[in-house]
């Protein structure tokens, strides 16, 4: 009989904001529940695995961004094993499952996972278990949970085909994983009988108290790992209201250490791999007083770290623990009475707490208008009170606006961080997120139009900015037709960039139509009825426009904003307007909208 140590396997992630990370960890740590012991790594960190001559079951568990994109640190992995010279066989040898993650709220659902699936399968590689997609817009648990439970059968009987053939051909007396080889090729179980198989799993409840005694180090999260314990789990509302049930760690789980005299502060985590501190040197609300949302424009001083970027990217911001969560960790820990002291918990650590993710936010500027500076923008998110929680404000969008009540002033006013000193600026944790795609065409003669509702404004204040500029530099070239279909609540109350951009533009031609809209707004003095309320009933009314510039002109359409509602009615109408245009049905305009985007015309930067 082969040895147990034999049944290991290795876990590669493509994680964008932290969510496939923390699903390949939870794997990695309950692989020793059933009898195997897992290596995991990052996708990126290609000098940790070499899938050219991987002998092991491998998992995936790939995350998607942006317009279908897999996540950037997917990206270098991609491009290799799309590399047009690797033969149909390349990766015969490969047994894998994989676990796509996505959103149905966007248009190209599991992508990511979806192209290196379909990739790996061109180059011979084979499933040992079938290919999962959660959705979380219905909750990544509902697939995510019985996915994992399924996979251990799955892999035992992989490592048992695997041990049956190496029988045959070698002695296993050391029991070490070099001795495997390749799986025979007729043990693949058969793709239907696991997708019954995977119909059939039940939702497993984790034993929180099951676990082993081991020691703390300081090695990076993304290197190989075989540490296997309980965890403490992610949980999106506040720590003190969910339902995360916490187990009583023995003494053996934690190495504590308090030290006396020492005050308790707010720290934002200290791996900041790819991050600058920067100066905030301007906040500026461009919303009323009495509008539903508070939105507020920060100016970023970006010039001393030397940081990149165009318009259409994005920037991370880091920001701290939510103090009521970190208090209630510490009453679960039952360390709430030294409070004064600095508590080490060497354990926990950057290893069994999953890190904060940091928040995206689209550049609302160009570096060709503001050298050396970055303006994002974002509302203020507010929870109501509930009776299970009071109200809230959002984490990120909740901290920024207190970070930076100081230098906050409403929009037309002398910014107050005018009188203060760069030291006394308040600081943020930024990193630059490049978008492949997201990004002014490169022929300026290629007509243009943007949606954008709200904030998601934001990026095309940016193409708007470097379109502008551009004129400038070049006032004998041809550029192509701008249209903007905004939309927002109040006009004014809440019309973001009005008066010293967006009007701006359309007066000096830059932006060529300025289509808007408010939907709550009361009737005019005409008593106009009828009257658009939404981006996309602007869009109907514009029809022929938008038609012609898509399908004729060969232009490029972009939309930021809500993903659940904005984002796909602006779908549908386009998928009437298409229709319509070619007098085609339904499905006939889906595949001309699919052609789309797969030409990259028609682009989406939007959230849930």
């Amino acid at each position: 009989m082969p040895c147990e140590v034999a049944a290991r396997f290795l876990i590669l992630y493509g994680s964008q904001r932290g969510q496939a990370q923390s699903i390949a960890e939870e794997i990695c740590q309950q692989a020793a529940e059933h009898g195997s012991t897992a290596d995991i790594s990052c996708l990126s960190n290609q000098h940790n695995y070499n899938l050219d001559s991987e002998i092991r079951p491998v998992v995936f568990v790939v995350s998607t961004t942006g317009d279908g994109d897999p996540p950037d640190t997917a990206q270098k992995f991609v491009r290799k094993i799309k590399n047009k010279s690797l033969p149909h066989h390349h990766f015969s040898h490969l047994r894998y499952a994989l676990l796509a993650l996505g959103d149905t709220n966007y248009a190209n659902f599991c992508n990511g996972g979806k192209t290196i699936d379909s990739r790996l399968q061109q180059l011979g590689a084979k499933h040992f278990y079938a290919t999962g997609h959660a959705d979380d817009g219905t909750g990544l648990e509902v697939v995510v949970d019985p996915w994992i439970e399924g996979l251990w059968d799955a892999l035992k009987k992989t490592f048992s085909s695997m041990a049956t053939s190496d029988q045959q051909d070698a002695d296993l007396s050391d029991c070490t994983l070099d001795n495997f080889h390749k799986t025979a090729s007729g043990q693949e179980k058969n793709k239907s009988d696991l997708e019954v198989d995977l119909h059939l799993l039940k939702l497993s409840e984790a034993d929180s108290q099951k676990g082993k005694e081991i020691k703390s180090d300081s090695s990076d999260v993304e290197t190989l790992s075989t540490v296997l314990v309980a965890s403490l789990k992610q949980s999106v509302p506040p720590l003190s209201q969910s339902a995360l049930s916490v187990p009583a760690l023995p003494a053996s789980y934690l190495e504590v250490r308090l030290e006396q005299g020492s005050t308790e502060r707010e720290t934002v985590s200290s791996d900041k791999d790819g991050y600058h501190e920067v100066s905030i040197s301007k906040a500026v609300q461009l919303t009323q007083d009495d509008a539903v949302k508070t939105a507020i424009l920060l100016e970023l001083d970006i010039s001393e770290q030397n940081l990149a970027y165009q318009a259409g990217d994005a920037f991370d911001i880091l920001c701290p623990n939510r103090a009521s969560e970190v208090e209630e960790l510490l009453l679960r820990l039952d360390l709430q009475t030294r409070k004064n002291c600095a508590v080490q918990v060497n354990l926990l650590k950057n290893k069994h707490l999953p890190k904060l993710q940091p928040r995206a936010y689209s550049a609302a500027s160009s570096s060709l208008q503001h050298p050396g500076k970055v303006h994002l923008v974002f509302n203020v998110v507010e929870f109501p009170a509930r009776p299970e929680h009071p109200a809230r404000k959002g984490l990120c969008t909740g901290w920024l606006a207190g970070h930076v009540s100081s230098i906050l002033r409403p929009l037309g006013t002398v910014p107050a961080s005018e009188h203060l000193g760069t030291s006394a600026l308040p600081k943020v944790h930024v990193r630059p997120r490049p978008s492949s795609t997201f990004h002014l065409p490169a022929d300026p003669s290629v007509p243009v139009v943007m949606v954008g509702p709200g904030t998601g404004v934001a990026p095309f204040i940016g193409f708007l900015q470097q379109r502008e500029k551009e004129r400038e530099a070049n006032r004998e070239a041809t550029f192509g037709e701008m249209w903007l279909f905004f939309g927002c609540r109040h006009k004014d109350k809440d019309f973001l960039f009005r008066y010293k951009e967006l009007e701006r533009f359309a007066h000096n031609g830059t932006l060529s139509h300025l289509i808007v809209c408010f939907s709550r707004d009361e009737p005019d003095a005409a008593g106009t009825v009828n009257r658009p309320t939404y981006v996309q009933h602007n869009l109907r009314l514009h029809a022929k426009n938008v038609a012609s510039i898509l399908l004729k002109d060969k232009g490029s359409l972009y939309v930021c904003g809500d993903a659940k509602n904005m984002a796909k009615d602006v779908n549908d109408t386009l998928l009437e307007i298409i229709g319509n245009e070619l007098q085609i049905d339904k499905l006939d305009a889906m595949k001309t909208v699919a052609g789309l985007r797969e030409e990259k015309r028609y682009l989406q930067d939007i959230w849930s």
